[in-house]
């Protein structure tokens, strides 16, 4: 698989995430559902804690992407979702961190909503993978 970052502008480079990014030579594209900071269990964990949802939330996405394969290195396109925009903004670097350690980019929009499907989770991340 071939990536092609496509910036018309060099801003969101800076926030670490890329305008678009064409793909070549895939083989597989696995969509993800949307992970949010659940266990195992599906019970949700960490109410309030923006920071420990946001991990959990990219540890669920990881194993989704990992029983097909994949890692976070493979993520071409994430849609993050929260309940409070400026909140997440303040623990960013929890998902930067370890985009930024996959050495990913991934087109990224983010959008605030009233609330997700289970109160007391702030943050729900989707993502779209190739391989």
């Amino acid at each position: 698989m071939e990536r092609t970052a496509v910036n018309p502008w060099t801003w969101s480079v800076e926030l670490g995430y890329n305008q678009g990014e064409v793909v070549s030579g895939q083989t597989r594209t696995l969509y993800c559902a949307g992970q949010t900071s659940m266990s195992g269990d599906g019970k949700p964990l960490h109410d309030g804690d923006m920071a420990a949802q946001l991990a959990l939330s990219l540890d669920n996405l990881e194993a989704v992407l990992g029983a097909a394969g994949m890692s976070l290195g493979n993520l071409v396109r994430l849609n993050v979702h929260t309940t409070d925009v400026d909140l997440l903004f303040r623990h960013y670097a929890v998902l930067a961190g370890r985009l930024g350690a996959a050495g990913v980019a991934p087109a990224t929009t983010m959008l605030g909503v009233s609330r997700l499907a289970i109160p007391g989770l702030l943050v729900e991340l989707e993502g779209t993978a190739v391989a």
